[in-house]
């Protein structure tokens, strides 16, 4: 169901390469939210690291939005960048995983392609280079 991967680079580095990842699969970077500061401001002590990617390439969220609006629920697609126990950890819910809750084996084709796609964002973002 979620696909993670670890990284040896700090947070703020895998961040910026995840960021130029995603331009780089022609995916965009709708929002990022900071969830140490988002509880922060309601007055909520959370000291974890954790930055919440929304990410979509806009030609997939076509089809998938022209055939199945109500998918619009799960989107955009999700990345987490967070710190785990020392280390840095992305993570996100795999887009065929979702759409499994939509009852939408037309889109299964596009559904592989986007999570292949996310999935080699996170790598390159999570690996040395």
């Amino acid at each position: 169901m979620l696909y993670s991967v670890d990284s040896k680079k700090t947070i703020q580095d895998v961040g910026r390469d995840l960021e130029a990842a995603v331009l780089k699969h022609r995916f965009g970077v709708m929002g990022v939210h900071n969830l140490r500061e988002a509880m922060k401001s309601k007055g909520v002590d959370f000291t974890g690291a954790c930055l919440v990617y929304e990410v979509c390439n806009p030609h997939e969220a076509k089809k998938v939005l022209e055939a199945h609006p109500e998918i619009s629920t799960a989107f955009p697609c999700r990345i987490s960048l967070y710190e785990l126990k020392g280390k840095v950890r992305l993570s996100t819910v795999k887009p065929s995983m979702l759409l499994r809750m939509y009852d939408a084996p037309d889109l299964a084709e596009v559904a592989a392609s986007i999570e292949e796609t996310i999935i080699a964002i996170m790598n390159e973002a999570a690996t040395d280079r």
